[in-house]
This record gives C-alpha cells, structure tokens and sequence, in this order.
C-alpha cells in the first residue's frame, strides 16, 4: 500500500522548491516522484519532424522523503495512516482529521 499515489495533492518540505503545492504526475519505483510544475529542469532538446527544437522546461524527479500528503478535506500536511478496513479492504485516512482519502 503506497502513502502517495498519482493525482495526489502534495506539499514540499524540503530542498529549493520547499513550501510549494502540486499535483502528482507519475510514481517512479516507490522512491521518487515527478509533481507538476516542481522541481523544473532545462532540456536542449534536437529538432524533429514534429518538434521544433530548443529549450524546453520539464518537471524532473524528486524523492518522496521530501514531500507530504496534503489532505483534500483538512487541507493541512498530514501522514498516511492504513489501518482502517472497510470492506476488507484497506483505505488511506488522515491522520490529523481522522478523514478517509481514498481505498489503499
């Protein structure tokens, strides 16, 4: 069961983009994410058939440690917690307002 999953709001704690808010784009190996509109890096890229070529702006990855879950209902950083089960199944809630985010 992962803490964070793609289409996650989140938060950055630490590192240069620290305090900024994003949505999670993709999961890489469990260790690293790539947010939208954070951590942004310069590629040269080669024109192409179909791309022009030149200076593109792209998000890179960024360790998971390095981030928090924002809760959607409590709006504040928070920690996953995975020990409820409804159903059988087990869901992610918040910590801090007990809330349910989504099934785990």
């Amino acid at each position: 069961v992962k803490n964070i999953k793609k289409n996650d709001e989140i938060k950055v704690i630490s590192g240069k983009d620290n305090g900024k808010v994003g949505k999670v784009l993709q999961v890489l190996n469990d260790k690293k994410i790539i947010v939208e509109k954070i951590n942004m890096i310069k590629r040269h890229m080669k024109r192409s058939q179909t791309f022009q070529g030149g200076i593109v702006d792209k998000p890179a990855a960024i360790d998971i440690s390095n981030v928090a879950l924002l809760c959607p209902s409590c709006k504040e950083i928070t920690r996953v917690d995975k020990s409820k089960v409804i159903n059988g199944e087990r869901v992610r809630s918040c910590k801090k307002c007990r809330e349910i985010i989504d099934k785990a």
